[in-house]
């Protein structure tokens, strides 16, 4: 049989890997990253309503693993799941956003966790710079170095910056940007340091300042037990402090060095409560400002060459952070494509119906997804925009058009 071929060792590649290794299909991941620290991001992301179906993806040993590597562990174990939203001018909690099962965890040690048992199957450095297609029952991978491999299906699954999206729309393939920038740090502090920080909530929190609609995001990265720090003379936690602002000029735009970047966010920070002010302004000086430019991609249809190559994750559907949602669509995207694969390889249906049920499934729940992190994100920044029906904070829920 030949493989299903899986462009992208994200966290839902890996995941997709690990389902069809579970149905005995056969599969290859090719990845661009030279190794699986080449990013080195030691940011965290929020697992919750996806949590049910990576259960029925995924051997018990590797659910173990993922749940290993929450940031902390200790409120894991007791979390209630609140979704604080702040006045960043008083500290005042302005909306407590509806509760869900959530695991919060680091996203390096996650993808780690998901290549444990796939790992022969996982091929590095291999940039995917085109396909060929001119077998009607396969599909082929060109590579940078012009080596390529032959499967049944391609999947693209390698993040907003696809290839495997270029080639389905070479006309439409860009993402289109948001009229807000974003920028973030990760960051060492004493217990004395993040316990205000921890006391408002012990993983997470976010806020808008109403003079000035900047936004704030607060998230803890690592604890003492964690980092093996505890007990000792050099206690630390690791913080996530991230800030995002309305572009409505050129003083608006991101700075090109750490230095003017960092000096921005503490501008920015005159006038929040003072706990969260000072967070921002002990930042020590050198340290890297990560740019994240914000931009997403609707999920518009493509020709999927007779099942034979499709999208999932935030190749097919790339949506700002701001529900939370992101990695949550992508891990119900493995869901399915897994679905459409087994009905594939065992006769159930063509590839063509196969993969045309999934993909209208899939455009129907993330256009929408899509759309409403759009919107949230322009509420997270305008507090007047800021109620109980705001798509910030409304729970979150897989849903249709």
């Amino acid at each position: 049989m030949e493989p299903v071929l899986i462009v992208g060792a994200g966290i839902v590649g890996l995941t997709l890997g690990q389902a069809l290794k579970q149905k005995n299909i056969p599969f290859e991941i090719y990845e661009r990253d030279a190794t699986p620290d080449t990013r080195g991001q030691g940011w965290a992301i929020t697992l919750h309503w996806a949590l049910e179906y990576m259960k029925q993806m995924l051997p018990e040993e590797t659910l173990a693993r993922i749940r290993n590597v929450q940031v902390d562990p200790g409120i894991a174990r007791h979390d209630s799941g609140n979704f604080l939203f702040i006045n960043l001018e008083t500290g005042e909690p302005k909306f407590k956003i509806p509760p869900n099962v959530r695991w919060r965890v680091n996203r390096e040690k996650t993808r780690r966790a998901l290549l444990h048992g796939i790992e022969a199957h996982v091929h590095w450095d291999r940039r995917v710079v085109g396909l060929n297609l001119q077998d009607v029952n396969k599909v082929q991978l060109v590579f940078a170095d012009e080596t390529t491999v032959t499967g049944r299906i391609v999947i693209g699954v390698e993040g907003s910056r696809s290839m495997v999206r270029q080639v389905l729309r070479p006309d439409a393939f860009n993402n289109i940007p948001l009229s807000i920038n974003f920028t973030g740090v990760a960051i060492d502090l004493t217990p004395q340091q993040i316990k205000p920080l921890r006391d408002m909530d012990p993983l997470l929190f976010q806020g808008c300042h109403p003079p000035t609609g900047a936004f704030f995001w607060f998230s803890t990265l690592e604890t003492p037990c964690v980092n093996g720090t505890a007990d000792t003379d050099t206690e630390r936690y690791r913080a996530q402090i991230c800030m995002s602002w309305p572009a409505k000029g050129p003083e608006d735009e991101v700075a090109n060095t750490n230095e003017a970047r960092l000096a921005n966010m503490k501008r920015r920070a005159q006038g929040f409560v003072p706990f969260l002010q000072e967070a921002v302004d002990r930042i020590p000086e050198g340290t890297p400002v990560t740019e994240v430019k914000l931009a997403d991609w609707e999920c518009p249809s493509w020709n999927n060459h007779e099942g034979r190559i499709t999208l999932a994750g935030d190749a097919a559907h790339a949506m700002t952070m701001y529900r939370g949602e992101a990695a949550n669509h992508g891990l119900l995207d493995a869901y399915h494509l897994m679905e459409a694969v087994v009905k594939i390889y065992t006769g159930v249906a063509s590839p063509k119906v196969a993969i045309d049920e999934y993909e209208i499934e899939m455009r129907a729940r993330t256009s929408p997804a899509v759309r409403l992190s759009r919107q949230a994100c322009y509420d997270a920044h305008d507090w007047t925009r800021l109620d109980e029906t705001s798509a910030i904070l409304t729970r979150r829920a897989i849903a249709g058009e």
